[in-house]
């Protein structure tokens, strides 16, 4: 359930302020090829990701993390198999839920 909020939050958070960072430089390539760099260069693996409903079909939302550099990279891949690069950052950390406990509140 978390994972779900966190990835429509950041989907919404993106939508703002993405096409300003298309605008000003060349953020997409071919899937194979941007995963291949996140993987070798950053030793970033997929923590989670979407499908998504966008405007002339679907595409999928991902995020990459590293445990070791704490490093994220989200992506956005298109049907034709091409992958924008979204948002990029240091320091991810993955939240943890509030256990709930179970009781009488006092």
């Amino acid at each position: 359930m978390f994972k779900r909020l966190f990835g429509v939050a950041l989907a919404f958070g993106m939508a703002a302020t993405a096409p300003p960072a298309f605008a000003q430089q060349n953020t997409c390539a071919q899937r194979d090829h941007v995963i291949a760099k996140l993987q070798d260069s950053y030793s970033e693996q997929l923590a989670f990701g979407e499908l998504q409903k966008s405007r002339g079909g679907q595409s999928v939302m991902e995020v990459w993390t590293s445990e070791e550099t704490g490093s994220y990279t989200v992506l956005v891949t298109h049907a034709n198999g091409l992958s924008c690069i979204v948002a990029v950052g240091t320091d991810f950390f993955e939240a943890i839920p509030k256990i709930k406990v179970d009781g009488t509140p006092s």
